[in-house]
């Protein structure tokens, strides 16, 4: 049985939960996800930024896990950004139309200053 390969490391700067990613992205990376997301959504945080930067792989079930997120991001009232994604995930983002839910940015800058 494969297992996950994924790290997450929650962050906050300016009042905005940073997600670090690092890894693969995949059926295997549910559970650390979770709690990551868990995590930053402590306290009352408005906003959330998924931190692509260290994103090894994504496949469709990582898709999933994010659109997993963003509902939970949703019913709490959270808004849910990215940043550090490469033109290949920034492709599958459009063509998915997952960058009209989450917002993407550039660098974890921008993306803190949006909110």
């Amino acid at each position: 049985m494969s297992k996950a390969n994924i790290t997450t490391n929650v962050r906050r700067v300016n009042g905005v939960s940073i997600i670090d990613i690092g890894g693969e992205v995949n059926a295997y990376a549910e559970d650390a996800l979770a709690a990551a997301y868990a995590e930053a959504s402590q306290n009352g945080v408005k906003a959330i930024v998924l931190n692509f930067a260290g994103l090894e792989y994504m496949n469709s079930s990582g898709i999933g896990l994010l659109v997993t997120l963003l509902i939970r991001a949703q019913r709490a009232k959270q808004k849910l950004l990215a940043c550090g994604l490469n033109a290949h995930y920034q492709q599958i983002f459009a063509l998915t139309r997952l960058n009209e839910a989450i917002g993407i940015y550039g660098s974890e800058a921008e993306a803190v200053a949006a909110v």
